[in-house]
């Protein structure tokens, strides 16, 4: 059974997960980690816990959520996993992060592409990846049917769902991505969110301001 820890990393808060189970294998998801403080907990616990990360992955690239990418890829070995079409974003990432006092010395550029639908394995356990644009281009969510939870990235919220007044951003269609692809999760589904606590489809489905059914 897969075990989540969650980070919570950089100035914008942004929810980084390490996924594990009895293997001993770890997936990263969204690397947030921008200070060596913040490196140093993560590593820590991934050695206490006498883990092999296997996968980097990425919901989405905007620049809260990949600001510990390079360092993560680096440390460990792993390719970055995302959707190709968030590569737009990377293009001036470096630059971007300055305006928000933020330090990204390099960019980590995905080195396979995630589709929808695609299921990705580590240890015992299998992800399914859910392409959900709408709050940004290439933005996905990783969907586990066991337990069954869903790593969401800035697509839900509690309460709330993505910003889509950023490039590539677009309420219609972040709308139609969490109606077509997570309101049709199991309602005990637990949804681990970008930023914020977490919460669950069944809740989110008839309470959300933004997306609630019949909105």
């Amino acid at each position: 059974m897969i075990k989540i820890k969650k980070f919570v990393f950089n100035p914008f808060q942004v929810n980084t997960y390490l996924l594990y189970d009895e293997t001993g294998e770890c997936v990263i998801i969204d690397a947030a980690c921008s200070s060596h403080r913040e490196q140093e907990e993560l590593s820590a616990f991934i050695s206490g816990q006498q883990l092999k990360p296997v996968m980097l992955l990425g919901t989405h690239a905007h620049i809260d959520h990949i600001l510990g990418n390079a360092w993560v890829s680096e440390t460990y070995d792993l390719p970055l996993f995302a959707h190709p079409d968030g590569d737009i974003y990377l293009t001036n990432a470096i630059d971007y992060a300055e305006t928000f006092g933020l330090k990204l010395n390099k960019v980590c550029k995905p080195s396979f592409p995630l589709t929808d639908g695609q299921e990705l394995s580590f240890g015992n356990s299998r992800l399914k990846v859910l392409h959900t644009p709408g709050h940004a281009l290439g933005s996905v969510c990783f969907y586990c049917d066991d337990i069954p939870f869903v790593i969401a990235g800035d697509v839900l919220f509690y309460q709330s769902i993505g910003r889509t007044d950023l490039p590539g951003g677009d309420y219609d269609v972040l709308k139609n991505s969490i109606w077509s692809k997570l309101f049709v999760l199991p309602e005990q589904t637990l949804v681990y969110p970008g930023h914020g606590p977490e919460t669950t489809i069944g809740s989110e489905k008839v309470s959300n301001p933004f997306v609630a059914i019949g909105s």
